[in-house]
């Protein structure tokens, strides 16, 4: 790849990138350290990389990079939370928005990626299990699973207001 298709991959996939980084992290600064990781990657062996597999490798990129840094975060999380009470309410939802993201965000890691990466990238089964490390088969579950939690969650009684 050489730099003016390096600069071109990043005018077109740095938003999705973020997007789909954000989504998961839910904080702005580590998303867009992440973003500007992957893209760091990418340039370091942006000389073995064709410009075709370039979308490709920055979300593979960008996803193992999200994951290294929740596992080095999820120990501090957990220290901060300990003896703090963890009740949500749940009384009157109107924005669908905000009960949507509620839903996504109870998902496991590997369910809110896949879904992310299938349902708002718009990425194939295959594409989605380059990305995460998953073959085609885990992929559909992990997606079958993080959208019956979905539809589970969104029909329940107490949020049908």
């Amino acid at each position: 790849m050489t730099a003016a298709e390096y600069n071109n991959c990043v005018d077109l996939h740095a938003d999705g990138v973020y997007r789909f980084i954000l989504k998961n992290l839910k904080h702005e600064e580590n998303a867009r350290d992440i973003v500007q990781d992957a893209f760091t990657k990418m340039w370091e062996k942006v000389k073995d990389i064709s410009f075709e597999k370039s979308k490709s490798y920055l979300f593979t990129a960008a996803y193992h990079t999200m994951i290294d840094f929740i596992r080095k975060e999820k120990p501090k999380e957990d220290i901060e939370n300990l003896g703090s009470n963890y009740s949500s309410d749940h009384s009157g939802y109107s924005d669908l928005k905000e009960i949507l993201d509620e839903a996504v965000e109870k998902l496991s890691d590997i369910q809110r990626s896949v879904l992310l990466l299938r349902d708002y990238e718009g990425y194939s089964y295959e594409e989605i299990g380059g990305i995460t490390g998953l073959n085609e088969s885990q992929v559909k579950v992990y997606i079958y699973r993080a959208r019956m939690f979905m539809k589970n969650y969104l029909v329940s009684m107490d949020r049908v207001i």
